[in-house]
């Protein structure tokens, strides 16, 4: 087989190939055995026409076709490997010649990925973050573990008090109706969280062990039953215990109870030791940021809209898995963040669009530098993958494999370790105070808004408990 390639506008490049002759007169053969099986022709058992007046009743083209379907996607795939192309779309085929005894010539027009014009990616400066934890931060850490290990207590007949937890049965009607959806029995409420539908909470202030009380709330505009949504509800609520957190005092008994250390001063060393761990962890990935940032600034790549339109893609649908989570429909999260579909959309395609380049440009270094994914890395990775998603190693890795999705995982990896290059390269920068009226790079960006931080902003309308 030989093929030619040759450079076409935008990124298109055409590949000449040919495909010997001894080779497509054997695919003509398969192609007839294939056809005769199937064809019925008067004066011959089935299966048994002979070839010539196949040819003679259904015309040549028929075994063309059939010996084109099995000829063309191998042949191909042999010219992409010999010439070393890296295609990002489906190819358009044309075939120049098709004939018996002569070899079988076509023309495969596809997208291929741009070149990239690499600037300066070796030696770029950037600041790292100064990593700090003061004696507060410890204190904050510690306060948390005192609430997580905090006992729960019966707190006697009441009144309710803010941050009491609050075991209730409650029903309601929404139109003189009951609604199933708006009941619920040995309920238990933290009372001050939030987590309930919003206003319940304040209205079990006050209220002692037996009491009974109705109260209407207005659902939220945001409410996880959107046909319920903003509707007038009448509930009925009944307390049955009142509990409270006994929180335990920070001594060193407390430190041996919810750690395998004696004291308390080692219980605060390793809690610092370990914010100091993360924290570096932090600094050296915004690091790492800042500086494939610059480089792929200062680096030239036209950006082929079929790679952003399959970014887009992934966006949309990461976007749907998070509202999904969040319990929110698109509706209600293009009303939390104030934006028509098409703008959201247009956020995202920009995005897209910007993950796309970086890829690319990764890439490039990756391959100037020659940079590879081993056998073994590639194997550790997906026994990582296979045991965060909690499935077993061979099955998860058939998975990927007949999804075509073990050449992601290695792409994913290659482009880390094209990170890790750049970062490894860069000139770490002192880490400059900043005047009280300037914020980092970072805090001064506009946040990137998704279902998450949607969820959070509009926490005081979309309820997060069950209810």
């Amino acid at each position: 087989m030989r093929a030619t390639v040759e450079k076409l506008e935008k990124n298109q490049v055409a590949l000449q190939v040919e495909v010997e002759t001894e080779k497509v007169e054997e695919a003509l053969e398969k192609a007839y055995r294939k056809i005769v099986k199937k064809v019925t022709v008067p004066g011959f058992r089935k299966g048994r026409v002979p070839r010539r007046i196949l040819e003679a009743r259904f015309g040549k083209e028929i075994l063309y076709e059939e010996a084109l379907e099995m000829l063309v996607p191998e042949a191909y795939q042999s010219a992409v490997e010999q010439t070393e192309i890296d295609p990002i779309d489906q190819p358009k085929i044309e075939v120049v010649q098709m004939e018996s005894g002569q070899p079988l010539i076509f023309k495969a027009t596809v997208e291929v990925l741009p070149e990239v014009k690499l600037g300066e990616y070796k030696g770029v400066s950037a600041v790292m973050p100064e990593v700090k934890v003061g004696d507060d931060e410890v204190e904050a850490q510690l306060k948390l573990l005192q609430e997580r290990y905090a006992q729960l207590v019966d707190a006697g007949e009441g009144p309710v008090e803010d941050g009491d937890f609050v075991v209730i049965d409650y029903e309601a009607t929404v139109g003189g109706k009951p609604e199933p959806r708006l009941a619920g029995k040995d309920e238990t409420v933290e009372v001050g969280s939030l987590k309930f539908i919003a206003g319940f909470e304040n209205h079990l202030l006050g209220m002692k062990v037996g009491e009974e009380k109705e109260f209407d709330l207005t659902l939220p505009s945001l409410y996880k039953y959107p046909d319920l949504a903003e509707k007038k509800a009448r509930f009925k609520v009944r307390v049955k215990e009142i509990k409270r957190k006994k929180l335990s005092p920070l001594d060193d008994e407390f430190a041996r109870d919810v750690s395998e250390f004696n004291t308390l001063e080692e219980l605060k060393n390793h809690l610092r030791n370990k914010m100091e761990e993360i924290g570096h962890i932090n600094a050296r990935r915004i690091f790492t940021e800042r500086v494939v940032e610059k480089v792929v600034e200062a680096s030239e790549v036209e950006v082929p809209d079929i790679l952003v339109k399959r970014q887009l893609e992934q966006e949309m649908n990461q976007l749907a898995q998070q509202l999904a989570i969040q319990r929110l429909t698109l509706e209600q999260y293009l009303k939390i963040v104030s934006k028509d579909y098409e703008g959201l959309k247009a956020d995202l395609e920009e995005k897209a669009r910007k993950a796309v380049k970086e890829k690319l440009v990764l890439g490039a270094v990756a391959k100037a530098e020659g940079l590879r994914v081993t056998p073994e890395e590639l194997e550790e990775e997906i026994k990582d993958l296979a045991a965060q998603y909690g499935q077993e190693y061979e099955k998860f890795r058939k998975q990927l494999e007949e999804r075509g999705q073990l050449q992601l995982v290695e792409q994913d990896l290659l482009l880390e370790k094209a990170r890790k290059f750049l970062a490894d390269h860069a000139i770490v920068l002192p880490n400059q105070p900043e005047a009280p009226d300037e914020q980092s790079a970072e805090e001064a960006e506009p946040q990137e808004t998704t279902a998450d931080t949607a969820t959070a902003s509009g926490c005081e309308e979309q309820e997060e408990g069950e209810n």
